[in-house]
């Protein structure tokens, strides 16, 4: 295909045939059209059978698989990393995107090309409207938004081929449709409070559903957990015969060091100590993801200790847009996509240690079915005034009644509105500067959905 190709803030392949991206553009709006991936039926049924048709992609290549609440989208592209700086072609299925639908599928560290999507579609579209007529004639609904993008990743690994993938849970794990996979590695992260009027109201009934991802004779990678999840998981892993390594018992990070646009850290294994790795990515949390990573790539390849230079070349190409992210200077703006009150707390931290700001204005917006009022009591100290904000979303919260819910947590003076994200941001950053101070003292941070993080990411040409 002809075109000019280049890259954008998430590195994203860029083909300026317009025809091939109104096909994309096309085929995503026709998606969109199904269940949307927070409504599903606890069934893996239809995206089985359609990968039977296929002829079982989800078997031909190897596999990590990561569920938990926080942190699985940076650690899969630390775990892609390193295995592409091991020599390995790998494919990565995450959701949700931030600027472009082509994010969730990525193909040897790059989004799927937009001839690739097309093809990817054209490839599993015959076989979707078999299960889906099936489906409908016995009372059942059509495959569901985030069921086609998970075939869609599965075919276009296969058809790469790519040797390893790294697999995102969309929500939960035990009937996320990404569970056809038979993982190698199963990677626990933190575990905590989020989509609970899907996946249970208590720890342990979420930790049950995010378990569902170990699967007989895989081996199992946990990030610390409190203690009710953590006797989840072990009693899972112990149920599967399945090795586990547990972040503080089996792995951790011993030292960590803030540096020039991140930080320096050293991980301890069972296998080595690998001292001083670069890691652009601000934030304890992230370095703890880092530990996760190295631990499950290890024992992927044996759980012996991975060459020095491998470590620090996957390590060092690792980006995470959307991720503490600054997508501008004077006043400092930092775009994240913390939408929890887990996410929210490591948040705050991570910008009270990586910036020396003086003044922090909130820019806000939240889906209405999140513990919105946890992510704003988690945010609180951090934020001198708050905007709050629309976003593009038929699940997004209302300004005015964010504002009401905004003003209980920080009180009536502290609470802006504007509901146009432009003007938002625009008013935040006067306030920021109002008081004049020191260059680089003032800040605007962007948090509480990814939608919103991608919609700013756009706002500042990130695309």
């Amino acid at each position: 295909m002809s075109g000019v190709v280049g890259k954008d803030g998430t590195g994203a392949e860029r083909e300026e045939d317009p025809a091939v991206l109104a096909r994309v553009e096309e085929i995503y709006r026709a998606i969109l059209t199904r269940a949307p991936e927070h409504d599903f039926e606890p069934t893996l049924d239809r995206v089985r059978q359609v990968c039977e048709l296929l002829g079982d992609p989800n078997k031909a290549f190897r596999t990590f698989h990561l569920a938990g609440t926080n942190g699985k989208t940076s650690t899969a592209r630390m775990i892609e990393s390193l295995v592409r700086a091991m020599g390995l072609r790998t494919g990565r299925f995450t959701s949700p995107h931030l600027v472009d639908v082509r994010e969730r599928i990525v193909i040897d560290g790059e989004p799927i090309s937009a001839s690739g999507f097309v093809a990817a579609w054209e490839d599993v579209e015959p076989f979707i409207a078999m299960v889906d007529e099936k489906s409908l004639a016995a009372g059942g609904p059509r495959l569901s938004f985030f069921e086609v993008f998970t075939v869609m990743a599965l075919a276009a690994f296969a058809d790469a081929p790519v040797d390893v993938a790294v697999i995102e849970v969309g929500m939960g794990g035990l009937w996320d449709a990404t569970n056809v996979v038979d993982a190698d590695v199963a990677v626990i992260l933190p575990v905590a409070q989020d989509h609970e009027q899907w996946l249970g109201d208590s720890l342990t009934d979420i930790a049950n559903e995010k378990v569902g991802i170990i699967k007989p004779g895989a081996a199992v990678v946990a990030a610390e957990q409190v203690e009710e999840v953590d006797g989840v998981l072990t009693s899972a892993a112990a149920t599967a015969g399945s090795r586990i390594l547990e972040e503080e018992r089996d792995f951790s990070v011993v030292e960590r060091e803030v540096a020039v646009g991140g930080q320096v850290i050293t991980v301890a294994t069972s296998a080595a100590t690998y001292a001083e790795i670069p890691l652009p990515l601000f934030g304890e949390h992230q370095a703890r993801n880092a530990g996760v990573a190295l631990a499950a790539v290890e024992e992927f390849f044996g759980g012996g200790a991975l060459p020095a230079d491998v470590v620090e070349e996957g390590f060092m190409e690792v980006r995470s847009p959307g991720r503490l992210e600054v997508v501008r200077t004077s006043p400092t703006v930092i775009v994240d996509a913390a939408h929890n009150p887990h996410g929210a707390a490591a948040l705050r931290v991570a910008i009270e240690e990586a910036f020396s700001l003086r003044t922090v204005v909130g820019v806000f917006a939240a889906m209405a079915d999140k513990n919105v009022e946890g992510i704003l009591v988690e945010l609180e100290p951090l934020m001198d005034e708050i905007v709050v904000t629309g976003m593009d979303s038929v699940r997004a919260m209302d300004p005015a009644d964010l504002a009401d819910l905004a003003r209980e947590v920080f009180g009536e003076d502290r609470v802006h509105v504007e509901r146009r994200l432009a003007d938002a941001v625009d008013r935040a950053a006067g306030i920021a500067e109002r008081d004049g101070g020191p260059a680089g003292t003032a800040g605007v941070l962007v948090a509480g959905s990814v939608v919103l993080a991608g919609a700013v990411r756009r706002l500042f040409g990130r695309e």
